[in-house]
């Protein structure tokens, strides 16, 4: 069968009707959460991930795919609005959408970023259902140290990019593959720090760590800091459609920031926040009005409002197809997948691809409700932003904790859950990165295990681990994705970026 039969297989599936409410109720949650001021998609998903526990796994990860699509969206009406990104990603959309929402051009400003991210979602969707199939058929032929040197890749990948140092990303790690360690262990069966707690017996629970980190933490670390407000919401004046000229000045932008996307979020050590600001950079070249850039340019909201979301969509060739996480976001859907024991990667499209195409046919869906949904319930979201941040961020505790208990009533997993809390904490206050700790917890027992079976295949011989092509290849881009970040901080990434922007003015 072909890409086009499976994703007609897909739609069926996603077409059914429990499904689109599943995927409703996704992107409308997604949306509502990621409104919030100060909440990203990864705090978002994290948060929302205990809710889809008890539905079945194809209806649980569309709704979960809702989620993470909703989210996005909705972190541009935050930085449009209110002036405050919840990711470094929306940074350049904040620039630009809150000086025309100043301006009295928030309508077209929210527009413009609506229209686009479904543009960008749907081409990029296809652009995934194209592509990955090829991906599968080359990741099909990995044997034991192919997935081990994957597993580095994927490690070295989330340390090195993440926060502003190479070293703390790596400590980061080294917590959650230590872990990653509690619990029986795969091959011997021996209990390996356990302390005795019959609980910890099965290991640390992915949703408890990624809940306690990303929710619970930035809960803590916000009312650290006083909770105080970033600003007020600025109010919708005039018309939410774009006139003529708006959209003659938009629709370019959305497929260069399409184009820009896409591949910057497939690959290692990208990340939508580098996607926008080259779409920043990119804009400010091929605009007719240059002089408009940093006073209210409706491109500068497009291009990287587009590149935003499919930079979203690119992350999700490496996820599935591969099983690597090379987002904070993209960790806490890994979480998602393997609290159903699904392992996203090739298998999975071999073993069961009704689930793989019905997700990926749900995202074009979910683009189409996230368009109808947001502009009309404009007036609904900007409410949402009057929220004072103390009943919001005891509103995020209560729906963490609460989140727990539904998936574990244990008084051993809230207490992980506080503690990982603090660590959360911790990690923030002192700018460590969460997401390679989430990723550490949940790829390092499958490396331990690939690690284990490709020396006891070679009788030891270590040199086994570069003896084939393509692991040699994968150690050779980790040690890349390594190298490169430490080179771009040292030589200021974000003064060349803000440099290629000063350039094309």
């Amino acid at each position: 069968m072909g890409t086009f039969d499976f994703l007609l297989q897909g739609l069926a599936v996603a077409l059914d009707p429990m499904i689109l409410l599943y995927a409703l109720v996704g992107v409308t949650l997604g949306t509502a959460v990621g409104v919030l001021p100060g909440i990203g998609p990864a705090l978002t998903v994290a948060l929302l991930l205990p809710v889809t526990y008890g539905l079945d796994p194809a209806g649980s990860l569309i709704m979960f795919a809702g989620i993470y699509y909703g989210g996005m969206y909705g972190g541009s009406t935050t930085s449009i609005l209110l002036n405050t990104p919840g990711e470094s990603a929306s940074i350049v959309t904040a620039l630009e959408g809150n000086k025309m929402a100043r301006a009295g051009r928030g309508g077209p400003a929210l527009a413009t970023a609506a229209i686009g991210s479904f543009v960008a979602g749907l081409l990029a969707t296809i652009a995934l259902a194209l592509i990955a199939p090829t991906v599968v058929k080359l990741a099909l032929v990995f044997g034991p140290r192919e997935y081990f040197a994957l597993m580095v890749l994927a490690f070295v990948t989330v340390s090195a990019a993440f926060g502003d140092s190479t070293l703390r990303g790596l400590t980061s790690l080294f917590i959650g593959l230590a872990l990653a360690v509690v619990g029986i262990d795969q091959l011997t069966g021996q209990a390996r720090l356990s302390f005795g707690v019959p609980q910890l017996l099965d290991g640390i629970e992915v949703t408890t760590l990624a809940v306690a980190l990303f929710a619970v933490g930035e809960a803590l670390f916000v009312a650290g800091r006083g909770m105080h407000r970033d600003g007020e919401a600025v109010a919708v004046k005039g018309s939410l459609w774009m006139t003529a000229q708006d959209w003659a000045r938009s629709w370019k932008s959305w497929l260069r920031g399409t184009v820009i996307g896409f591949p910057i979020g497939a690959m290692p050590a990208g990340g939508a926040d580098i996607a926008s600001f080259l779409s920043y950079a990119t804009e400010k070249r091929f605009s007719r009005h240059p002089e408009e850039f940093g006073h209210g340019a409706i491109e500068g909201v497009a291009g990287p409002e587009a590149a935003n979301n499919a930079s979203a969509a690119g992350t999700l060739v490496p996820l599935l197809t591969l099983g690597l996480p090379t987002t904070a976001t993209a960790a806490i859907m890994l979480a998602g997948f393997q609290q159903f024991g699904l392992q996203p990667g090739p298998l999975l499209f071999a073993t069961n691809p009704q689930l793989v195409w019905g997700l990926i046919a749900s995202l074009l869906i979910a683009n189409v409700m996230l368009l109808v949904l947001n502009l009309p319930l404009i007036g609904l979201w900007v409410r949402l932003l009057t929220i004072p941040r103390p009943w919001l961020y005891a509103g995020i505790l209560l729906f963490a904790t609460l989140g727990t208990i539904g998936v574990n009533p244990s008084p051993v997993e809230l207490g992980m859950l506080l503690g990982f809390g603090v660590l959360g904490y911790l990690m923030r206050l002192f700018s460590y990165p969460i997401a390679p700790v989430v990723v550490g917890l949940i790829l390092g027992p499958m490396a331990e295990q690939q690690l284990r079976r490709a020396l006891a295949i070679a009788q030891g011989d270590v040199t086994t681990l570069i003896a084939s092509p393509i692991a040699a290849t994968l150690l050779v881009l980790a040690a890349a994705a390594l190298i490169v970040p430490i080179l771009m901080r040292r030589y200021g990434r974000g003064d060349i970026l803000v440099k290629i922007a000063a350039d094309e003015d």
